[in-house]
């Protein structure tokens, strides 16, 4: 659990059976429901004591593995002073990364189709485009090799299994090849040509754009941590994954946090305890600037009202609701959807049920994130 000083600065976690145990004795308050945090009601940031605690970050362009690890000595079997390295806490943050790239996805699809079906909208910008003197079109199916007839442009990549707009997922095909293939798998579809296929999946050069989102974020990250105060190192990515491929570890976020700085494997040291459970930091945003729900051509359908909050609610909040009667009868926790109604929607785990505005508690405001947790096992790339 985590812990706060009287003065409302971090301190040492602690085990979940202690944190109860001090709420007992009323020497702790709840500071936050979720993840759950608890304030010392006795004792202050000068009078605690947190030595050899370190935070490691695994930066990524999709997700940030946090580790908070504790590093101590002991005895080797020799009789030798070694450094180990125990795991505290893994926090997992999910970043919005991909479903701003989603949405605007979703947005230019609704250009496009506006302008192919003639609506008034704005002209295409890639029509000023110039070609350099001596360009020529390439005039050949990148699939059957047939010339001389109407080409269509086709991803290899399908949009809809994941593909992107990018050159090297774009070539050229003939209008029954592209009907033909549609969104299956290239490799289905180039089965029975092999050569072919080798052809179009060398054109397949790997993105470079997680590359670029963290070369670009690096620097920043580096210096908005040195503003702390706090001493900062910083760590090569290669070094890392030899750290972990040594000690026998998956691959995950919150591992490779774990794995961060010098082990001295070569010198007995080595990391004797690791978190068994993952906290899911997952980012959400607070909310859409749209004052309107669109349809499936992106035209508007309904609008939106313009306050957030209502019956002292908003979207996202976290709250505790009380049901007297019905199939949700009983007390639930659980994120609340609002209304201007005041019937408001509340998803929990089990589902979502609609529940009047005095039937709800307030036990958290939105603050942009979703908490969920994850066992160490279920990690993936």
């Amino acid at each position: 659990m985590f812990v706060l000083s009287r003065d409302g600065l971090p301190l040492m976690p602690c085990h979940p059976a202690r944190a109860r145990a001090l709420l007992a004795r009323g020497r702790a308050a709840v500071a936050r429901h979720t993840p759950f945090t608890i304030r010392l009601k006795d004792r202050r940031r000068a009078d605690a004591e947190v030595s050899g605690v370190e935070l490691r970050i695994d930066p990524g362009s999709r997700g940030t593995g946090l580790a908070l690890t504790e590093t101590r000595s002991r005895m080797s079997p020799d009789g030798e002073a070694v450094t180990v390295r125990r795991g505290l806490v893994a926090i997992e943050l999910r970043h919005r990364g991909p479903q701003i790239h989603q949405a605007m996805v979703r947005r230019a699809g609704y250009r496009r189709r506006r302008r192919s079906a003639g609506l008034r909208y704005r002209p295409p910008r890639f029509t000023n485009r110039v070609r350099r003197p001596g360009w020529l079109a390439p005039s050949r199916c990148a699939y059957c090799g047939a010339s001389g007839v109407p080409l269509n442009i086709d991803h290899i990549r399908a949009r809809a299994r994941g593909g992107t707009d990018r050159p090297a997922n774009l070539l050229l095909a003939c209008v029954p090849c592209n009907q033909a293939k549609a969104a299956r798998p290239v490799e289905d579809f180039l089965a029975h040509r092999p050569g072919r296929l080798a052809a179009v999946l060398d054109r397949l050069r790997p993105s470079l754009g997680d590359s670029a989102a963290m070369n670009a974020t690096r620097a920043r990250l580096i210096l908005g941590l040195e503003g702390t105060g706090l001493p900062v190192r910083s760590w090569p990515a290669s070094l890392t994954s030899a750290n972990r491929t040594s000690a026998g570890l998956a691959k995950s976020h919150t591992l490779d946090a774990l794995c961060v700085g010098p082990l001295g494997l070569g010198e007995g040291g080595a990391i004797v305890r690791r978190a068994t459970s993952v906290y899911v930091f997952a980012a959400t945003g607070r909310g859409s600037y749209a004052r309107t729900t669109p349809d499936r051509y992106g035209f508007p359908r309904l609008l939106r009202p313009r306050q957030k909050r209502h019956q002292g609610f908003a979207s996202g909040d976290l709250v505790r609701a009380t049901v007297r009667k019905g199939r949700w009868a009983g007390v639930r926790t659980g994120r609340v959807s609002v209304r201007s109604t005041g019937r408001h929607s509340v998803a929990t785990p089990l589902g979502r049920f609609n529940a009047a505005h005095e039937n709800l508690l307030l036990l958290q405001r939105a603050d942009g994130f979703t908490y969920s947790w994850r066992g160490e096992s279920e990690c993936g790339e």
